[in-house]
């Protein structure tokens, strides 16, 4: 099987943040996932009025970032029953100008991480529903709550510590990266299967 190129969003600006562990975790984690980090907390907030013929370096960077990818990792924590403005603001970016979306047909993950029990469920099922407008196939199972997180689960490395959280952030892994190889094969056949109708 080959390696994906992923581009990761974290939805969390902080620096520590366990979101930002559990995303470097997951890619430590398989072998076939190749990821970048794309950070989002430089992007001014989007405007239409400076996104014309010379749209910020910002927006040009984080665009080209999503562009070049082959899946997207969505990971953030949940503020207020959805996600944090900077990823929002992000999403916005990025499907802007209107019908140039840099998000559509990208095979997506979402994973929401928090202290709390609810492991961010109001975050994960509001960004899926942003997702479906912007053309994304997002991963359906497993889906990703992890509640009770904390720093504890982190060695000096900030990676995820041997346990059932490593665990099973690393099937998530391995089910992102069967995932995005489904989508993939799926679009060749219709392709094939379109030029042969066609013949």
């Amino acid at each position: 099987m080959e390696n994906h190129s992923i581009a990761i969003i974290v939805g969390s600006l902080r620096d520590g943040s366990i979101n930002r562990k559990v995303a470097r975790s997951m890619c430590a984690l398989h072998d076939r996932l190749d990821c970048t980090i794309v950070e989002i907390g430089d992007l001014p907030l989007y405007n239409p009025d400076i996104d014309g013929d010379s749209p910020p370096e910002a927006y040009t960077r984080f665009r080209d970032a999503i562009r070049s990818a082959e899946g997207v990792l969505f990971v953030t924590p949940e503020y207020n029953r959805s996600v944090p403005g900077a990823l929002k603001n992000a999403i916005d970016v990025g499907s802007r100008p209107y019908g140039k979306s840099v998000f559509a047909k990208k095979p997506a993950a979402i994973v929401t991480v928090s202290p709390g029990a609810l492991g961010g469920f109001g975050a994960n099922h509001h960004l899926r529903q942003s997702a479906v407008f912007l053309d994304m196939p997002v991963m359906q199972q497993p889906e990703a709550y992890l509640g009770h997180v904390s720093d504890d689960a982190f060695g000096k490395d900030g990676l995820l510590k041997d346990g059932d959280l490593k665990n099973l952030v690393e099937k998530l892994s391995a089910a992102f990266a069967d995932w995005i190889d489904l989508i993939k094969a799926g679009r060749e056949k219709l392709l094939g299967d379109s030029a042969g109708s066609n013949g």
